[in-house]
């Protein structure tokens, strides 16, 4: 079966949240509404911030909001800016498998993989987020 990660889905999560509310949002206020861990939420959203898909106001009354430009970006690279490559088995990211030389499957693991890719590639990732 083929998934995306928690750490995905908790800042598709944490985005389309912000996404749907006019204030801001504070990692507590979307970890206990979604009972999600507070930690994780948070070390979600420092990330998003830093790649530029939040923006942090700090403080008291602080919080985060979402970047008019997510708009723009397609939902593979989203992935691949969280998590790194993406490919339904390591040889598809990591061509230092001991078996690449022999695989039989390579070709058409190349050709799903490939096929996915073009799937996330035409999702924006606003299309999750509203």
């Amino acid at each position: 079966m083929l998934n995306i990660t928690k750490k995905i889905e908790y800042a598709l999560i944490a985005i389309r949240h912000m996404n749907n509310s006019k204030e801001l949002c504070s990692s507590r206020d979307i970890s206990s509404q979604y009972n999600i861990p507070h930690e994780i939420m948070a070390k979600t959203l420092q990330q998003l911030s830093k790649i530029g898909y939040l923006h942090a106001i700090k403080g008291s009354n602080g919080g985060y909001y979402v970047d008019k430009t997510i708009n723009k970006v397609k939902l593979i690279d989203f992935i691949e800016n969280i998590e790194g490559p993406f490919g339904i088995v390591q040889c598809s990211t990591n061509r230092e498998c001991d078996l690449i030389d022999f695989c039989n499957i390579k070709s058409p693991i190349d050709k799903i993989n490939l096929n996915i890719r073009k799937a996330l590639s035409e999702i924006k990732l606003n299309d999750v987020a509203n």
